[in-house]
């Protein structure tokens, strides 16, 4: 099975939630929560499984658990 995968900026405690799209593969991402215990990776990858229409499951976090920017597999 192909395995794609998204660089993503984020910008934890905004005032929105929100999805920009820079190019296909490479987005930035507001979100409400606090970058504390895992809340933002998990809105991260719940707000990316809505938008991309793939259940939560298809997505992990390769790399950038404790940073701004990013990089999220799909399977």
């Amino acid at each position: 099975m192909a395995k794609t995968i998204l660089t993503v900026r984020v910008q934890p405690k905004a005032s929105k939630r929100e999805i920009v799209p820079i190019t296909a593969t490479e987005f930035r991402v507001r979100l409400t929560s606090a970058p504390e215990k895992g809340r933002a990776n998990r809105e991260l990858l719940e707000l990316l499984s809505e938008h991309l229409d793939l259940p939560l499951s298809r997505l992990k976090i390769v790399r950038g658990e404790k940073s701004r920017v990013k990089l999220v597999e799909i399977s």
